[in-house]
């Protein structure tokens, strides 16, 4: 496994395997057991120049591609996937302490989002609009934006960076793509690998391992650019969104969120409970659609609690490399300090540990907490760790209170017997997603994915996908001779 990383620890620009020129490393560590996975010098603010000057140079060919031409390299690209499944799988559990189960989710999520880029290829279509001017046609045409810019987070590293990278391809757009320091690998040069042996041309795609400490905002300032596509923390894309509407840039951007999952009276509890424990602990609560809070009706607190708090006590914590192994390190020993030091806050403050996870290492073991003051803190913030807040409430209108009051709107979920019931508790409240019946995290690859509040702007996924790396273009044209009034 070393040496698949230590093959890829370089940049990507222009079609070159080169390294950085900056005057400092990355050190890519596996997060379970501290192995130096490789070394990468990072990329200068000259580097990122060249990698969108490339770009540039390389689009406008690219969209003049026949676009069943462009299907054909993202088809290349879903076999090559496939083919490597099970060494892409090792990575994503060495890099980024992804259990085996959650490696096999984040690459079946991969395959079917190129799934859909493959026909994403041949999805704009033009229109003929009718004119109020006599022998006037108008057409309108959808074109790619240019060059985009992709900045992924570590948690889903693979499939997230797929998500922009692949349609924006198929689409007719060049791109350069910078992932997370942590996951350099999985979330970058893993991905210009498995393009280039798809045969994607020189430039179209490019890879810049590197951090703002070395580069600033030069990825987001750069005049090439006319979209910037990133996935991260509320508090980094309200930065990105001030750089892109500064220089008057698009962006699409996929935040933190601090979901509900609501239990009502009359909800399936066994069921319930399974849902809520997945949409908690799911890649140890590092996923941005996890269910942080858990409200539960006074009818079935009590029930609930002890199913609940018996299942995450059986969660087996230790080596993700490990089948059985269904709790996994946190990316980094940061992460694991803040997420230990935020339930020994909380409990301070008053609230009950009904189970109380130790720290060994980067390994984060399970907290459930309840009786937390309303005013809390860690009520209205997002938890990126293995913490469930349980909050009970009395009756509907209580819950959507509840659930509502936080500056997220991610995801959600809403668990009872009435299907209708539950729909119009969703309808009230303000996130971009919500579930009846089913657990908070999900994504698809033609359904609208986005938040509302400080969950980020703009919708992925399907046609929105089409909106997003692609704009419209006017062409009229006079069949007759207009009328000038001088």
């Amino acid at each position: 496994m070393s040496s698949f990383f230590t093959d890829l620890a370089h940049q990507y620009i222009d079609g070159e395997w080169r390294p950085g020129k900056g005057s400092w490393d990355i050190i890519d560590f596996n997060p379970y057991d501290g192995e130096r996975l490789a070394s990468i010098t990072v990329a200068t603010a000259d580097e990122v120049d060249q990698a969108y000057r490339a770009a540039e140079q390389a689009q406008q060919a690219w969209a003049d591609t026949n676009p069943y031409g462009r299907r054909a390299v993202l088809e290349k690209a879903l076999r090559i996937v496939e083919e490597r499944e099970a060494e892409i799988g090792d990575a994503i559990v060495a890099e980024l302490g992804g259990t085996r189960l959650k490696a096999a989710f984040e690459l079946h999520l991969a395959k079917e989002f190129l799934r859909e880029a493959v026909q994403l290829a041949l999805r704009p279509t033009g229109q003929i609009l009718p004119s109020p001017t006599e022998g006037k046609e108008n057409r309108v045409y959808r074109v790619p934006v240019g060059v985009v810019g992709v900045i992924s987070p570590f948690n889903f590293p693979f499939l997230l960076s797929l998500k922009s990278v692949a349609p924006a391809l198929a689409l007719g757009n060049a791109v350069v793509l910078k992932p997370h320091q942590n996951t350099p690998v999985c979330g970058g040069t893993l991905i210009a690998k498995v393009f280039e042996d798809a045969g994607l041309p020189a430039g179209l795609l490019n890879v810049v391992v590197t951090d703002i400490a070395e580069i600033g905002d030069a990825l987001l300032e750069h005049p090439i650019p006319q979209l910037i596509s990133f996935t991260g923390s509320d508090k980094v894309g309200r930065h990105v969104a001030t750089v892109c509407a500064a220089n008057l840039k698009q962006a699409v951007l996929e935040l933190g969120g601090n979901s509900a999952l609501i239990v009502l009276d009359d909800a399936d509890v066994d069921y319930a409970v399974d849902a809520a424990v997945f949409s908690r602990y799911v890649h140890q609560g590092q996923v941005c659609m996890a269910a942080n809070r858990i409200l539960v009706d006074r009818a079935v607190e009590k029930e609930f609690t002890e199913k609940f708090v018996a299942k995450v006590a059986s969660l087996r914590v230790g080596d993700p490399a490990d089948p059985s192994t269904q709790i996994g390190p946190l990316i980094n020993s940061s992460q694991a300090d803040a997420v230990s030091k935020l339930v020994d806050q909380t409990v301070a403050d008053g609230a009950t540990a009904l189970l109380h996870g130790g720290v060994e290492g980067n390994l984060v073991s399970p907290s459930v907490l309840t009786g937390i003051a309303p005013d809390s803190p860690v009520l209205h913030q997002e938890i990126f760790g293995p913490v469930a807040l349980l909050v009970p409430f009395d009756g509907e209108d209580e819950a959507v209170r509840i659930a509502n009051d936080t500056p997220y709107g991610l995801s959600g979920a809403v668990h009872t017997g009435n299907i209708e019931r539950g729909v119009r508790v969703g309808q009230r409240i303000r996130t971009g997603m919500i579930h009846i019946n089913d657990g908070t995290v999900h994504d698809e690859p033609i359904v609208p994915f986005g938040g509302e509040k400080n969950s980020g702007l703009g919708r992925l996924n399907g046609e929105a996908t089409v909106e997003a790396f692609t704009t419209q273009k006017w062409i009229s044209v006079q069949h007759g001779r207009s009328q000038f009034p001088f």
